[in-house]
């Protein structure tokens, strides 16, 4: 029942649309009705700037290691860090599923990069900070927020299969399941970004609107 309970909130977390109550509270505009139409931190950036776009980015980041550190809530999981490590990722998957389909704001979110990143963080700090790292250098070389989410998307079961060489069979299998998820929902950027029709993001300068 405590697993149950702790899901939920988990999903609940996940589905604060942090980018529709920011362009709606301080932008007066939704989102979801300009650039790509996602609600998520890159549409965020392309729309609204890079100080909209960072705020974003951070919150829904905050939301996947929040929902991540319900599972300390259980004793039973502190003593068995497989028992953990796999309770954890349920959470996370909840939260990013949240975040994708979010019911506080009619089921249409985000793609859940950042959410995504926030759970990381909080089952393997080390991996996180290579896929953050990976995601801040190609996004500051190229200016693609899309380009910078599917290359560090790819870099996840990379680092945990060859580099880091997690034990956890279902976290390697996440971690697979979650690069494959994450460039077959970025499938229109990727044809925007080799006709070269992809928008490039605004970096330390305000966008007029």
């Amino acid at each position: 029942m405590q697993e149950i309970v702790l899901l939920i909130l988990a999903y609940l977390i996940g589905s604060i649309p942090t980018a529709v109550w920011v362009s709606k509270h301080f932008f007066n505009l939704d989102i979801r009705e300009h650039g790509s139409g996602n609600a998520g931190a890159t549409n965020t950036f392309r729309v609204l700037g890079a100080k909209a776009g960072s705020f974003v980015f951070l919150f829904d980041f905050l939301k996947g290691f929040v929902a991540v550190d319900l599972a300390y809530l259980i004793a039973n999981y502190q003593t068995d860090n497989i028992m953990l490590t796999n309770f954890q990722i349920g959470l996370g998957i909840f939260a990013v599923l949240g975040h994708i389909f979010p019911i506080w704001a009619n089921f249409r979110g985000g793609k859940g990069i950042a959410t995504l990143f926030g759970m990381i963080l909080a089952i393997q700090p080390a991996v996180a900070l290579s896929l953050v790292a990976v995601f801040v250098v190609i996004l500051f070389t190229t200016r693609y927020v899309s380009l910078s989410s599917i290359l560090a998307s790819i870099a996840f079961p990379v680092l945990i299969l060859f580099i880091f060489r997690s034990p956890e069979i279902m976290y390697k299998i996440f971690a697979i399941a979650s690069a494959v998820l994450v460039v077959l929902s970025h499938h229109k950027n990727i044809g925007r970004l080799m006709s070269g029709n992809e928008n490039k993001v605004p970096l330390f300068k305000k966008k007029d609107k």
